[in-house]
């Protein structure tokens, strides 16, 4: 890997890392108000954590169920609080309506209201566009008078309940006794939802639906994905995207430091090139130059130095000081004459090259 490469990979690891630590931090410190919609772990402004921090405060014990209903045995003393399910499966609809006929009180409504026939013989209907302010349309909840909405939705039909809070001939609220209990409909949750909690008399709203003070209300949260788990599968969605974000930022780091796998080792011990080839190699490249002489200048040079060394001459001896002295070493006389005039041929390289080899033979060390 080149050291661009690794560089790259390094400031794109590191990258990942500073963005996870700040997630981290964020996850740590609250981070931006969020969640699921009508979640009473949501700080969001759909979320109900404003509702749930209200209905504490007046002395009502709060409880997050993260199973579904049927799985529960829930207390008909309390106040069970569903609103914006994505759907209900029908044996749980039968628990809640089990759990109303003993004798509890069920806030419902909002998201897929299908499963209200399984809870009233005849629930509301004729869905339409909402009304963004309700009045009060019977002497309930005193103190309640109008009820601020985000508008969303509102039933033009109350079947068997009675219009608690409406308008335009449509109804937001509704309630209806069932049993010892009673069922309380809100067709749009936005009254309770964080953003529209403190608007007109909608913490007022709150509180009634709850019921008296001291009454504890259960939060079904198992239908805003806060299942009942252990182990990884406890851990919220942002935790396990953040594990998986280091993981990926540790293996890019990793990358980016070692080394790549090379070619597979090769069973025997690989020799180097044949000298011949390199010969060949260098002979190509003389030729290609076309000046002989220059690129047998050196091989020359050596020859004249171990020639004189050999034979006891002066540095500036003569050219014909140096034939006699390389035929007296057993060089032939045309390779002899080649060392020193110069080359113009193949022939005149190959002549310094055996004069060379001819003189360096039984060199004295």
């Amino acid at each position: 890997m080149t050291r661009g490469w690794r560089i790259g990979l390094s400031v794109v690891a590191a990258v990942v890392a500073v963005d996870l630590g700040l997630h981290f931090l964020g996850t740590l410190t609250g981070g931006t108000p969020g969640g699921p919609r009508s979640s009473s772990y949501a700080t969001g402004p759909t979320g109900l954590g404003g509702y749930a921090e209200l209905l504490g405060r007046r002395s009502h014990g709060i409880d997050r169920l993260r199973r579904t209903p049927h799985a529960l045995k829930l207390d008909p003393s309390h106040t069970v609080v569903l609103l914006d399910p994505p759907a209900v499966a029908t044996q749980d609809a039968r628990t809640l309506r089990a759990f109303v006929l003993a004798g509890g009180r069920l806030i419902a409504g909002g998201g897929s209201m299908s499963w209200l026939a399984h809870l009233l013989a005849h629930p509301p209907g004729g869905a339409e566009r909402g009304v963004r302010v309700a009045h009060r349309l019977a002497p309930a909840f005193a103190g309640v008078r109008t009820v601020r909405t985000a508008g969303d939705l509102a039933w033009r039909r109350g079947g068997e309940t009675r219009a608690l809070f409406g308008g335009r001939g449509r109804v937001v609220v509704a309630d209806a006794g069932l049993g010892r209990g009673t069922v309380l409909l809100l067709a749009d949750p936005s009254p309770l939802q964080n953003r529209l909690l403190g608007a007109a008399d909608n913490a007022a709203l709150g509180l009634a639906l709850a019921g008296p003070a001291g009454r504890s209300v259960d939060f079904l949260e198992t239908y805003h994905g806060y299942g009942r788990s252990t182990g990884l599968y406890a851990l919220p969605l942002a935790w396990k995207l953040l594990l998986g974000g280091l993981g990926v930022a540790a293996l890019v780091y990793l990358i980016a430091r070692g080394r790549r796998f090379g070619p597979p080792e090769s069973v025997g011990r690989e020799l180097p090139p044949p000298r011949s080839e390199y010969v060949d190699s260098l002979a190509a490249v003389v030729a290609r130059t076309r000046r002989p002489d220059d690129a047998v200048a050196a091989v020359r040079r050596r020859a004249r130095e171990t020639l004189l060394s050999r034979a006891a001459l002066p540095r500036d001896s003569d050219d014909d000081a140096v034939v006699a002295a390389a035929q007296r070493l057993g060089v032939a006389a045309d390779d002899a004459a080649a060392l020193v005039r110069p080359a113009r041929s193949d022939a005149d390289v190959l002549a310094v090259g055996r004069a060379l080899a001819r003189i360096g033979q039984d060199r004295p060390r």
